[in-house]
């Protein structure tokens, strides 16, 4: 009996051993299963293509790498932008050795110009619902003539074969492709996908997830098979350094503070000793001319609007009867429009922020002039009344001729009688440009 006790114990003890055994093996099979969880670093680009933009696109997809993620997804929505800005994000996506997917979102977002031949670029390329895709014709800037139309084809030409090249590459529609180039076509999402521009049309990013899952794509080093099955999704957010230039790279932003370093200059050169205005017109300035280092930036139109500044300081010193502040406004309405030289509308000015604008920036000139010649011209006629009595100081001595110091500016002065250097004097009356004083 007591044999038998032993046994049943022995084999009680195996069991509990064994169910603890697998029980354990459970728990490290799934923890095994939540760390091999596929992970995919998310980022949003609602903006122009710029140097900020690329440089946040390159640095998370190199931290994405670098952190182990099985994937870049980039949430687009874009009019174009810099076609060198927009190089070196092919580059990098072409070269990336994790699959970097393009998913131009949400319902209403475009991959436009610069944006199409990044979305075509992507290993993975998706559309929401309600997207477009295209327009990415290169627009030349100048005034007709023969050379122009021969650099126009070479532009277009270029960019033509940089398009068709990235698409065979990632076997999408080769045709499509030179017309969205050549003649600016642009379709939706659905015919996107229909023609093999783009690989998926989702209506969320969980649901590209499962579309795209044991996808095969061809990254750098190899073939790489995309599990998304369980994925996690992290965002990864601009640091503040990338945001202010980014904000920084708008054009209307670069424009305005511009505008306003000008005016607090001017305001402190026509008023010495304000102060503040200055220091608020250098910090723009300096700020504006951060921002202008990363856009396409014509020096012409920068060299007009400081003309325009020119001219309004020079109407203080020279009166015109008002011919100089308007060669002033003119001046700034010119390098205003040449300013940014891009046929991008997300990188140029737009009409409704410039207009404004001129009309208050031009009308704050102005108004300071104004403010200027009326105190030049108060002073020529109240001027000789306020001075007599005045007490100032004999820089020199004087009897037949001499200087002295009086509120603030230095004049030629007789006297009858003698008076000695650093004595005090008063003004007994102005004689045009001279004026006879008495020892105090």
């Amino acid at each position: 009996m007591e044999n038998r006790m032993k046994r049943l114990r022995q084999i009680f003890a195996f069991l509990s051993g064994l169910l603890i055994f697998f029980m354990l093996l459970g728990i490290c099979f799934a923890a095994h299963d939540e760390e091999k969880k596929p992970v995919f670093d998310v980022i949003r680009i609602n903006a122009a293509i710029t140097p900020p933009v690329a440089d946040y696109i390159l640095q998370s997809l190199d931290a994405a790498g670098k952190a182990g993620a099985d994937g870049l997804i980039i949430l687009l929505d874009t009019p174009g932008g810099l076609d060198l800005a927009m190089r070196d994000i092919v580059k990098g996506i072409l070269g990336a050795r994790i699959p970097v997917i393009v998913y131009v979102s949400p319902s209403g977002a475009r991959a436009a110009s610069a944006g199409m031949i990044i979305t075509i670029a992507a290993h993975v390329a998706a559309m929401a619902p309600g997207t477009n895709i295209g327009a990415a014709h290169p627009v030349g800037i100048g005034i007709g003539g023969g050379s122009d139309k021969v650099m126009m084809e070479k532009v277009e030409n270029d960019a033509v074969a940089y398009a068709v090249s990235i698409a065979r590459q990632k076997g999408r529609n080769v045709e499509w492709v030179e017309k969205a180039v050549r003649k600016s076509e642009s379709i939706p999402a659905d015919e996107a996908r229909q023609t093999r521009v783009v690989d998926w049309v989702a209506g969320d990013l969980n649901a590209l997830l499962e579309m795209m899952n044991d996808q095969e794509v061809q990254i750098q080093g190899g073939v790489k098979i995309i599990k998304t099955k369980g994925g996690i999704l992290r965002d990864r957010k601009m640091n503040l350094r990338q945001k202010v230039l980014t904000t920084l790279s708008d054009p209307n932003i670069a424009y305005i503070l511009l505008l306003v370093g000008l005016a607090g200059l001017y305001f402190e050169f026509a008023h010495p000793g304000v102060i503040l205005p200055g220091v608020i017109g250098g910090i723009s300035l300096i700020m504006s001319f951060f921002a202008l280092q990363t856009l396409p930036v014509n020096y012409a139109g920068i060299a007009l609007i400081l003309f325009g500044l020119i001219l309004f300081i020079a109407e203080i010193k020279v009166i015109s009867h008002g011919l100089l502040s308007l060669g002033g406004v003119i001046s700034l309405f010119l390098g205003s429009l040449l300013l940014f030289d891009s046929p991008e509308p997300a990188l140029r000015v737009a009409l409704k922020v410039m207009i404004p604008a001129l009309i208050i920036t031009s009308s704050f000139f102005i108004f300071i002039v104004s403010l200027v010649i009326k105190a030049q011209v108060r002073k020529k006629h109240t001027g000789i009344d306020e001075l007599i009595d005045a007490e100032g100081i004999a820089l020199t001595d004087i009897h037949e001729s001499g200087k002295t110091f009086i509120r603030g500016e230095y004049w030629d002065s007789w006297s009858e009688h003698p008076i000695e250097k650093g004595e005090k004097v008063r003004v007994e009356r102005v004689e045009g440009m001279k004026i006879k004083v008495t020892k105090k």
